[in-house]
């Protein structure tokens, strides 16, 4: 079964085979045009969305502030003309059609002709001057037949060439150099489907004015039909006309159809005599006087025709009935055959010309249109592909520069840290060494306090005070004389140190602005003492003390904590908390309003009994044997020179005295709470200084992390523009592979089409 079905099934593929091969064969040349027409515009409409595609990439590129210039102003001007270039070209593409002028003396059948190629009577045609304007057939869509005259829209309906003759009568305006559209339904005229016009004219022998007619009818026409009356020769008004053309247009493509031959069956004997004196005639007009084709060639535009039987012929076998019925001239089968044969070669002729007439020039256009775009956008990613390099390579460099910052900063970080540490240390050593030294020097300074003294409290207050502020400004010259210049040397030595180091890690730009940054010269150190509130509670004690009096003594013997107590009465029990110096000036050190001479001396014996045990009874026992030894005038004596040594030293117990007095024990104290400072000091300087160094390691810090953030700015922006270059170099590698794909596709229609046409 399987046999019996592939054979129908073989016959049937290979008859649709012939049949498309036959249709193809047997295909009007016209369509040859048509299918160009259809091709060309097609790649038209791809290239113009292809520059509108190219046009606002460009467009965007070129405002695009992120990126660096890739492309030009110009190259977007310039793909923007391109754009209404093209938009043009497409416009006229749509509308061309393949155009054939007819042109002749009045009367040689100019219409006739053209009825008989659109096997209809469109055109009115008879005795006499029946075309009075130029007129343009072309084919319409529409089923009714309508004309349209020029400058104006007004659609004028017709149905008949009768109705056409009589509406060309009514518009009395129209010159022989009017045009007239007539549009005839492609349905009624296969001919007019392939998107041919053909034009009529006004006789030539008529009008003067045939230079405004080539201008303004025959520049984009392909193919002239001269229609000459074979019963006469070619005129020279004819041969003038053409000549007019050949100027204006290269090579213009001419027929010469020798009408009216069927009077030459009249004649029989002379018919290949006048036919071939036709022909010389007419090939050395094209030949040697036109020079439009070569011998060869002139045969095949050269034809003796009959217009009027093949209309006629035509017309009967639309209307059923047979071609040579009615009264033909003897020979009609061979006029017949050449005018078809006429047809056939113009068809040939004016597809290959209109192709290459109304597409070469575009196509050729189009050609390098598509070929700027290919070098703008090779252009576009060469640019593109530079700055990508040139932003990876910029991102490297900015890495491996934070990469180095990081590195570096944490060393000098350590670095400045142990420095910073040692100077602190040197400093703090060096302060409390100065203060001590100072501290052991305080009496000379105290001495050299030159301000009246009373021993009254209101004065006694204002003189503290400016001892006070005497004392805080000495020592801290003092202070700053002995280290302030070595202190700040090895600051400033430290400062550079951090500075050098750090300078190497910032922009160029930033390196010689540092110095202005860093204050390293304002510097100076703060020795806040305090004097005032350090011996706030500084009481003085200058009231009158006799030196061999018995306090004095038992001071100078015991020490002031053992007379203390002594002088308490009582070592058992807790003693009541004393002042080193009298509260008030003006009370005497001890209560002696309070207790009699002989309790004191009891009191003061007590003591002394149980502080020294049995050295103060010895003391007692050698008083008790010199009394017993000596007797009463040594003792007289010397009570005596004892109270003339406290009169002396109660009347030279003066201001004068007083103030030494004061000043002493000023310095007494003074050194005392001094010395609690001196750490206090010591750790205060060093620690001024660490706050210098360490503000101006800040400050270069700053400037090093000013410097780290731009740096990963830029490399933020490198990364994006990278991102943007890689993206805008796909987009425009695929563009300029599409201008490659026109490119290509250009090739195939001027190797199918335009080559094949030559």
């Amino acid at each position: 079964m399987s046999l019996v079905f592939s054979r129908p099934n073989t016959k049937a593929v290979h008859g649709k085979k012939d049949k498309r091969l036959m249709a193809e064969v047997n295909a009007s040349p016209l369509k040859h045009f048509v299918t160009a027409k259809k091709k060309i515009n097609g790649i038209f409409e791809q290239l113009g969305a292809y520059i509108k595609e190219s046009a606002s990439f460009l467009e965007d590129t070129y405002k695009n502030d992120e990126l660096d210039p890739v492309t030009t102003e110009e190259h977007v001007q310039e793909v923007q003309g391109y754009l209404t270039k093209v938009s043009g070209i497409g416009e006229v593409l749509s509308r061309r059609h393949m155009k054939v002028v007819f042109f002749g003396r009045t009367s040689n059948g100019k219409s006739s002709v053209i009825n008989a190629m659109l096997c209809d009577k469109v055109l009115p045609s008879g005795i006499g001057h029946t075309t009075n304007c130029f007129l343009r057939v072309e084919g319409t869509d529409g089923n009714e037949a309508f004309i349209l005259t020029e400058g104006s829209e007004e659609k004028k309906s017709i149905k008949t060439v009768n109705q056409l003759a009589h509406a060309l009568h009514q518009d009395e305006d129209l010159d022989a150099g009017s045009l007239v559209c007539v549009m005839w339904p492609k349905a009624k005229c296969a001919l007019l489907r392939d998107d041919l016009v053909l034009v009529d004219s006004p006789g030539i022998d008529v009008t003067t004015e045939l230079d405004s007619w080539i201008d303004k009818f025959c520049l984009d026409a392909d193919v002239f039909v001269l229609v000459a009356n074979s019963e006469s020769t070619l005129m020279q008004t004819e041969k003038s006309f053409f000549h007019k053309v050949n100027e204006r247009l290269s090579s213009p493509n001419i027929f010469i159809l020798n009408n009216r031959w069927d009077a030459s069956a009249s004649e029989p004997e002379y018919m290949e005599e006048v036919r071939r004196q036709h022909m010389d005639r007419c090939t050395n007009f094209l030949v040697d006087e036109l020079a439009v084709v070569d011998r060869n060639q002139a045969s095949d535009r050269i034809f003796f025709v009959s217009a009027k039987e093949v209309l006629q012929a035509r017309v009967q076998k639309a209307q059923g009935m047979p071609e040579a019925g009615g009264a033909l001239a003897e020979g009609f089968q061979a006029r017949l055959f050449e005018f078809q044969n006429f047809e056939r070669r113009f068809e040939e002729c004016i597809s290959q010309s209109a192709v290459k007439t109304k597409f070469e020039q575009h196509t050729v256009r189009a050609k390098q249109i598509s070929e700027a775009l290919r070098h703008i956008m090779d252009s576009v990613h060469i640019a593109a592909q530079e700055q990508r390099v040139y932003c990876f390579e910029t991102k490297e460099d900015r890495q491996d520069r934070l990469e180095f910052i990081d590195k570096q900063l944490d060393l000098l970080s350590m670095d400045c840290k142990t420095k910073i540490k040692k100077i602190t240390e040197e400093v703090e050593k060096q302060v409390s060494n100065a203060m001590a030294e100072e501290i052991r020097k305080l009496h000379v300074l105290v001495d050299d306090f030159h301000v009246d003294f009373h021993p009254s409290s209101v004065v006694l207050k204002v003189y503290k005070n400016a001892l006070h502020q005497h004392i805080e400004e000495g020592l801290g010259k003092n202070m700053s004389e002995r280290c302030s210049t070595s202190i700040t040397s090895a600051l400033q030595a430290t400062q550079t140190d951090m500075i050098d180091g750090l300078k190497p890690l910032l922009p160029s730009p930033l390196r010689e602005q540092v110095d202005k940054l860093v204050p390293r010269q304002c510097f100076s150190l703060s020795y806040d003492l305090a004097c005032d509130k350090l011996c706030s509670d500084f009481q003085e004690d200058i009231s009158f003390h006799f030196s061999l009096g018995w306090t004095m003594l038992v001071n100078r013997f015991l020490g002031p904590k053992n007379t203390r107590r002594a002088l308490m009465g009582n070592n058992d029990q807790v003693p009541r908390p004393m002042a080193l110096t009298p509260v008030s000036t003006s009370m005497p050190p001890f209560p002696q309003s309070a207790m009699t001479q002989e309790e004191l001396m009891v009191s003061m014996v007590t003591g002394l009994a149980s502080l020294t045990s049995r050295t103060s009874m010895g003391v007692l026992v050698v008083g008790g044997v010199i009394w017993k030894a000596v007797g009463w005038r040594l003792i007289a004596l010397s009570v005596g020179l004892y109270g003339l040594l406290y009169i002396y030293e109660r009347l030279t117990w003066t201001t004068r005295a007083k103030e030494r007095a004061f000043k002493r024990q000023f310095v007494e104290y003074a050194s005392e709470k001094l010395q609690l400072i001196v750490s206090y000091t010591g750790s205060n300087c060093s620690h001024q200084v660490q706050q210098e160094l360490a503000g101006v390691f800040a400050q270069l810090c700053q400037q090093v992390d000013v410097t780290r953030q731009n740096l990963e700015d830029e490399i933020t922006d490198m990364n994006k523009k990278i991102e943007l270059l890689d993206s805008l170099q796909s987009k425009a590698k695929l563009l300029r592979n599409k201008a490659g794909w026109l490119d290509s596709e250009l090739n195939m229609f001027t190797q199918q089409y335009l080559h094949h046409s030559k």
